[in-house]
């Protein structure tokens, strides 16, 4: 049975920041293969500068190519809105038997984690894999040392995808935030510019 970590992102866009967290989870855990899962847009919510799923999937996909224990999913596309986690996890789980699946969340989303829909449940059938992030607040207690909470000491990557549209809206260079196979995409489809 092979492990494999779920990483959930609008990713809009990816940048390296995401890959540097992927990679090193998946160079220094016990998990065999990341999954960067593409979150769809919510209807329920303004679009604001959110691209088009498939064009949010292609870039994944694209910054993605290299690395061969890193996957892009575009599985929450076909899932009713909006997504839960939960459900998610069901309906991989259930897709795809001969893996187990993990979460791999950000220090920051482990503070909020006791207010996710369903997390006892999350938490008894799954491993969640924790990535340091420097930010103010404390992990709930019964998160501390709980047997399926694993902190792994990732690099700690302050870029955000937020900052990379207003750079590029801007018209800042943020070409070494991103790979190149993402830049050429973004720069030839003019996106975040306006």
């Amino acid at each position: 049975m092979r492990k494999i970590g779920l990483y959930f992102g609008t990713f809009n866009p990816i940048h390296i920041g995401h890959l540097i967290i992927a990679n090193h989870m998946v160079e220094h855990s016990d998990l065999d293969e990341i999954w960067m899962v593409v979150t769809p847009h919510n209807p329920f919510k303004k679009k604001n500068s959110l691209l088009e799923n498939h064009h949010r999937f292609e870039m994944v996909y694209k910054a993605t190519e290299k690395y061969p224990k890193i996957k892009p999913s575009n599985i929450e596309f076909k899932l009713p809105q909006p997504n839960y986690t939960i459900h998610t996890l069901t309906h991989i789980s259930e897709t795809f038997p001969n893996n187990e699946f993990c979460l791999i969340m950000g220090e920051d989303n482990l503070k909020n984690f006791h207010k996710w829909k369903n997390y006892e449940t999350i938490l008894e059938h799954h491993h969640i894999y924790v990535y340091p992030r420097i930010d103010l607040g404390t992990v709930k207690h019964l998160f501390n040392k709980h047997p399926k909470i694993h902190k792994v000491a990732a690099p700690i990557v302050q870029i955000s995808s937020t900052m990379i549209r207003n750079s590029i809206k801007n018209q800042k260079n943020i070409q070494p935030l991103l790979s190149k196979e993402v830049w050429e995409y973004l720069d030839e489809m003019n996106f975040y510019k306006k």
